[in-house]
């Protein structure tokens, strides 16, 4: 049982220790010391049962960092996990160089070694997550959280939600039952990935040349022989809140008539789920850390790598359940929000499967920040495609490495249409960039800043806008860790970026 700290308290104490300037980065020796962010390995216990994982601890003994408001993203990463890895800083908009992917110049970190970050971050809800092989599965991943001085006067209660597919296998054993090999192969087919942008795929070389001309022709697959929608492509084995099943759930201690901000991450590898506020009533302000013009409801989608802040007003004494269902499914996990003396309830499967996730709830989102008006400099389409025999997934035809990149100019207003020819949805996650979703299945909104959003089966379309501020090489990939190295991956990358 937690006892969260008060955002009252929490704003006492940062402005109590001084805001850091937000400057440019300066001479290692003349700043103060990187917060330490260690990578390691831990033991969890899930229902019952031991499991050795992955894990990013911050200064504080927690998971993850939590900036102060004002304070740069000083942190020292040490890798203790006795093999390489490397982290990513989902959404935030570091220099490409600090940004966490294993391009040629920036190589994974060796154990023992120490890599240090220093940039200016933007606020809100982010998260971390290892950006080498399939580590991310084994939960080498953290929330990652700016605080700004206008929340922090709130004076609402902190809550943070991490969610979390889990499997005692290991990763190379679900890729290679996914993929119809051997582990050994599934290792090997990771290691091409990461260690090559030039290797063959020869298990997909003869979808090649179909999947391009159907994504040329705008072929709509829906229609296909019967196929039908694809969901959940990995049976695990729990799903976890928090590092928590629902056996034995979190019970985060709140006060009667509290008032939280819900901070929910979903840090799963190949799971999606709608989240169930149950009796009570949330209005979601922030997705992926940017602010939304405030909107109602008990039940909300949340994609892969997807974040959701939810402001909610606790009606008085209770136990008050917070639950994340699975698409598809009847299996949920959650965290239980209790007041003292509250009696805290066992809590079942589902009764009902989950409906699979929709663009529901991202056809209502308003930004509060929209781009400015202007009329864009390069439109694009990228076609999603794939299946599941043989088990492999494209963009515009292509497998990464082999997919051509798209090349942007700074200043360039950017538009992209991605539409899904495949029978499963993909959330898609652009690295370095936020972007604004402008249109779904071709309805123009004035919708979402993000910097991951969901394009849906059967001819799904979602066109979002961004500005090319950022130079250097961004990934922009499917954040099904599955989806991704097998193929459904590839890059922007700016002009003037010498590779």
């Amino acid at each position: 049982m937690n006892k969260m700290q008060s955002r009252r308290d929490f704003l006492g104490t940062t402005l109590a220790a001084g805001v850091l300037p937000m400057l440019p980065g300066v001479a290692r020796a003349a700043s103060p010391a990187g917060k330490r962010l260690v990578a390691g390995t831990r033991v969890l216990e899930v229902n019952g049962r031991a499991a050795k994982v992955f894990g990013l601890t911050g200064p504080d003994g927690r998971s993850g960092i939590r900036l102060a408001a004002g304070e740069r993203f000083r942190v020292d990463l040490a890798n203790e996990t006795g093999m390489r890895t490397i982290v990513h800083w989902h959404g935030q908009l570091p220099p490409w160089t600090q940004d966490g992917f294993p391009w040629p110049q920036t190589p994974p970190i060796a154990n023992g070694a120490v890599q240090a970050y220093d940039y200016a971050p933007i606020t809100g809800t982010y998260w971390m997550h290892s950006h080498h092989g399939l580590q991310e599965q084994s939960l080498m991943t953290g929330p990652l959280i700016v605080h700004d001085v206008a929340e922090l006067r709130e004076d609402r209660q902190e809550v943070v939600l991490v969610l979390h597919d889990f499997t005692f296998r290991s990763p190379d054993e679900v890729l290679a039952e996914l993929i119809g090999k051997s582990a050994k192969s599934a290792q090997s087919l990771v290691r091409r990935v990461e260690s090559s942008r030039d290797a063959p795929r020869p298990h997909m070389a003869g979808m090649v040349a179909g999947a391009a001309k159907m994504a040329a022709a705008g072929m709509d697959m829906s229609s296909s022989g019967g196929m039908t929608m694809d969901l959940n492509d990995v049976h695990y084995d729990a799903f976890l809140a928090n590092d928590r099943t629902l056996l034995d759930p979190e019970v985060v201690r709140v006060e009667r008539g509290g008032r939280i901000r819900l901070r929910i991450i979903n840090g799963a590898s190949s799971s999606q789920f709608w989240i169930d506020l149950g009796e009570l009533v949330g209005h979601v302000v922030a997705t992926d850390g940017h602010r939304v013009h405030p909107l109602a409801g008990r039940r909300f989608p949340i994609a892969m790598a997807q974040r959701l802040d939810i402001l909610i007003d606790l009606p008085g004494p209770g136990a008050f359940p917070i639950l994340a269902r699975l698409e598809g499914d009847v299996r949920q996990t959650g965290i239980i929000l209790a007041t003292a003396g509250a009696r805290i309830p066992r809590i079942a499967d589902g009764a009902q499967a989950a409906p699979p996730l929709d663009n529901s709830l991202e056809a209502r989102l308003r930004t509060a920040e929209p781009l400015s008006e202007r009329a864009a400099d390069l439109v694009s389409t990228i076609a999603l495609a794939g299946a599941m025999n043989p088990y492999a997934w494209s963009l515009n035809g292509a497998y990464w490495p082999k997919a051509a990149p798209l090349m942007l100019s700074k200043g360039q207003r950017v538009e992209i249409d991605l539409i899904n020819h495949s029978m499963m949805a993909h959330p898609i996650h652009l690295h370095g960039h936020a972007f604004q979703v402008i249109a779904i299945d071709g309805r123009p909104i004035r919708g979402a800043v993000r910097d991951t959003v969901l394009v849906t089966p059967k001819m799904g379309r979602v066109r979002i806008a961004f500005d090319a501020d950022n130079p250097g090489r961004w990934a922009c990939h499917c954040h099904n860790l599955y989806h991704m190295v097998t193929g459904m991956m590839m890059e922007f990358r700016y002009k003037d970026i010498a590779i």
